[in-house]
């Protein structure tokens, strides 16, 4: 079996510091905001897999349907030999690109959770394992430094995960991105798309309730690190699609004036009635307009697919 390798780019206590960090600007803020990382607990993590699964979440069956449909072109068109894959998690999504890739010799997670870099490192070792995997515990958007590895070389930001971020972050994003290209390499992006608001909504407010317990979760992590006292039951999960800015906004409205203690940071939080704390943007895209993004971080958008029903796309862009 090939070597695994796992480097740890981030401090051991980064985490904690940016949990801090990101409630102390966020909460004494108006309006009040908490990034979306932070749903990403153990018990996060296993709601957002019951979400992909929901018939109303369509992002992942489609992202899925174009992967089964398009690994071969993609490897073709790439000629990879190393894929580097940005917020790769448990990495199931690039399992037929890794299969389509025939000259892949090397494969880069990046993901801020050791376990689940291990996890995916030792599955994948079982079905490929003259496979070279260096994982790396790092925040993709923080600037990357990446080992050397054989080039033409695919970087993979699937999962539409970069509608999460606000246009001046994914601006700032795509420009670190170019600069870790060299000649010959690329970029596979994943995007969600604009279509009608009954569907947006829906897919971040399914019936089962699946996506509110998943958005309060990071209440719950707020009160297990940092030591508040957060009642679950006392905010509304809400989403709402912004036609001007093109996304859906997922926010916790109190249902009643309360003051959250925040122990660790010697914080105290009010609230009034109906105020909300927005957790979540997730932009959707058109092609022109990812065209325009890429264009202005010095990438060519080179090829575009879409599902059969244009949810969703995979546009594989190059360096000007």
């Amino acid at each position: 079996m090939s070597p695994f390798l796992l480097t740890r780019t981030l401090p051991e206590d980064a985490t904690d510091a940016a949990l801090r960090a990101d409630v102390l600007s966020g909460l004494t803020r108006h309006p009040k905001t908490l990034p979306p990382k932070w749903f990403y607990d153990a018990r996060g993590s296993e709601l957002f897999e019951e979400i992909t699964r929901l018939p109303e979440y369509y992002p992942t069956r489609a992202e899925r349907e174009i992967l089964e449909e398009r690994s071969e072109e993609i490897a073709a068109v790439s000629g990879a030999r190393t894929v580097i894959e940005l917020g790769s998690g448990s990495s199931e999504k690039t399992r037929h690109l890794l299969e389509a890739l025939t000259g892949l010799e090397s494969y880069v997670p990046v993901d801020v959770s050791e376990s689940a870099l291990t996890g995916a490192a030792e599955s994948l070792l079982v079905d490929h394992p003259d496979l070279s995997v260096h994982a790396l515990i790092a925040d993709f958007t923080g600037g990357l430094a990446l080992p050397g590895t054989p080039g033409p070389r695919l970087v993979a930001f699937l999962g539409g995960t970069i509608g999460n971020l606000l246009p001046e972050e994914r601006a700032g994003f795509l420009h670190s991105v170019r600069s870790l290209l060299s000649p010959g390499d690329a970029l596979l992006l994943g995007t969600d798309l604009v279509k009608d608001e009954e569907t947006l909504v829906a897919a971040y407010d399914d019936a089962a309730g699946v996506t509110a317990a998943f958005n309060k979760n990071v209440l719950s992590v707020v009160n297990r690190e940092l030591g508040a006292d957060f009642p679950l039951d006392a905010f509304d999960h809400v989403a709402v699609w912004n036609p001007e800015q093109r996304w859906i906004e997922m926010r916790l409205r109190a249902r009643r004036a309360l003051n959250v203690k925040i122990r660790e940071l010697d914080l105290v939080v009010p609230f009034e009635a109906g105020e909300e704390v927005r957790t979540e943007v997730s932009a959707k895209f058109r092609q022109e307009g990812v065209r325009e993004e890429l264009a202005a971080a010095g990438l060519r958008l080179a090829q575009w697919w879409t599902d059969a029903e244009g949810r969703f796309a995979l546009s594989l862009a190059t360096a000007v």
